[in-house]
């Protein structure tokens, strides 16, 4: 049975299909107690009532041995109860007369059911409205049939006794399902309070989320699918208001990150306006600067947009990583010298082949460079290790002080987000570096990851696959 119910609440739906359901067996209950009261309560009266029929006939046959004929029993009636009652009787001036009824010891009713017929089978006494499906036996003498008793079933007879308990039975079943109606719709609305109270919560803190509220939450109450069901819901409001706090971070930054070289660039160009600014090499190199500090912002953000849509494209080939590494290291060999770093680089000599984009990787291995160049004291060092670990191939990079806090180390690959907050942009960048490092490693089946370095700084572990030859 399907509730289709326009307009209507899921306690009501649900008040209605317990209510339905308990009607259905109340119905059920009610006729199966019809035809097992029909079937097996009346078979068994008639049963009994066969008993005293068996009982019966011999009384009949000896009084038909006595007198030779029904008419004695025609003519009077109280001999005929006298026998249905197992009692001998007595003829003459005493005898019962026609009036006379049984004493009513029979709960059966079997005394208002029999019928004497004679050899013709015409009725002689006892039940006039014998049916056609009365159970006839024969009364015999000497082997010949000298009449028959009837019997009509239980079923076929309805006295005052009869419908006066059919009556009974049928106010007591009304009863007893108004009343299981009455309790069924109580329990139905218990249970309808406590299943949907938790589901009426999840709606109002719903229509709050949707309502821009993040910081709401339900309470887990059981750890059925409602209660998992609040879990995820709770779940959910976290990522949002994580990804919304993420949001406002991102578009602080990024104003941030813009205001700054947009700020330089107006201030130095109203200077050489006012001719306060003379126009040389010294002044456009400043302005190039800034406009490439501009250029690079644009740019990584659009190449993180393109990975978060997985928009990057990659042309992967079996390419060796170490021979990759070093070309990029050699385009940095002057730059580190002029900032006196010293770069240490410990590769196997076989090729480290592995499937990827050669042109991804150059910008993975420029970003580590780039990063150690602006974190790294004068003096320090990089060492760059590779080494084979299975089914992968592992580059260390440590570079010397200063180091970052522990806290500080699961953040490094979040956009925006650098250790030294207080450090200047000449030397801190934007932040993005890393964010950019992580994408393309993932984009590999790789991973990176970021630890204390024994050289009392950063250490980034890479993992790239190893192409199988």
């Amino acid at each position: 049975m399907r509730l289709n119910l326009p307009g209507t609440s899921i306690r009501l739906k649900l008040f209605y299909a317990m209510l339905a359901m308990a009607i259905a067996v109340i119905i059920a209950m009610s006729v199966v107690a019809r035809l097992s009261f029909t079937h097996d309560f009346l078979g068994y009266l008639n049963e009994q009532a066969q008993e005293r029929m068996d009982e019966l006939m011999p009384r009949l046959e000896q009084s038909y041995r006595e007198h030779g004929n029904w008419q004695f029993m025609k003519d009077n009636p109280g001999i005929w109860y006298a026998v249905l009652r197992s009692t001998r009787p007595e003829y003459g001036s005493d005898a019962p007369s026609s009036k006379s009824a049984p004493s009513g010891s029979d709960l059966t009713g079997a005394h208002l059911r029999f019928t004497l017929l004679d050899a013709e089978r015409r009725f002689v006494i006892g039940f006039r409205g014998m049916q056609a499906d009365a159970l006839l036996r024969p009364l015999m003498r000497d082997g010949v049939i000298i009449g028959w008793v009837a019997l009509t079933p239980f079923e076929s007879v309805i006295t005052a006794i009869d419908q006066r308990f059919q009556h009974k039975q049928l106010l007591a079943h009304l009863l007893i399902g108004l009343a299981s109606i009455l309790f069924t719709g109580f329990i139905a609305i218990k249970i309808a309070n406590v299943l949907l109270s938790p589901l009426t919560r999840l709606t109002k803190a719903t229509h709050r989320l949707a309502g821009g509220d993040y910081s709401t939450r339900v309470e887990v109450a059981t750890q059925d699918e409602v209660g998992r069901l609040s879990a995820d819901f709770n779940q959910l409001a976290l990522t949002l208001e994580r990804n919304e706090k993420m949001r406002r971070d991102f578009m602080a930054d990024v104003s941030h990150e813009l205001r700054t070289p947009l700020g330089i660039l107006n201030g130095q160009l109203e200077a050489m306006e006012d001719g306060l600014l003379d126009t040389s090499m010294d002044t456009v190199r400043s302005l190039q600067s800034e406009v490439a500090t501009l250029n690079k912002l644009v740019n990584d953000l659009y190449e993180l947009s393109l990975a978060d849509a997985g928009a990057l494209t990659y042309r992967k080939a079996d390419i060796d990583i170490g021979a990759l590494l070093r070309a990029s290291l050699q385009s940095y060999e002057d730059i580190y010298r002029e900032h006196g770093l010293a770069v240490a680089i410990d590769l196997p000599q076989q090729p480290m082949l592995v499937h990827a984009d050669a042109g991804r990787l150059q910008q993975l291995f420029k970003n580590i460079l780039e990063n150690t160049l602006r974190y790294t004291d004068s003096g320090g060092r990089l060492n760059i290790t590779g080494k084979r670990e299975q089914q992968h191939w592992l580059l260390l990079f440590d570079d010397s002080a200063p180091g970052t806090t522990a806290e500080a180390l699961p953040r490094l690959f979040e956009r925006f987000f650098r250790a030294d907050a207080s450090r200047n942009r000449a030397h801190g960048g934007a932040g993005l570096g890393l964010a950019i490092c992580q994408h393309i490693v993932e984009a590999h089946e790789g991973s990176i990851s970021a630890d204390a370095s024994v050289l009392g700084g950063l250490r980034l572990s890479i993992r790239l696959p190893a192409s199988l030859i």
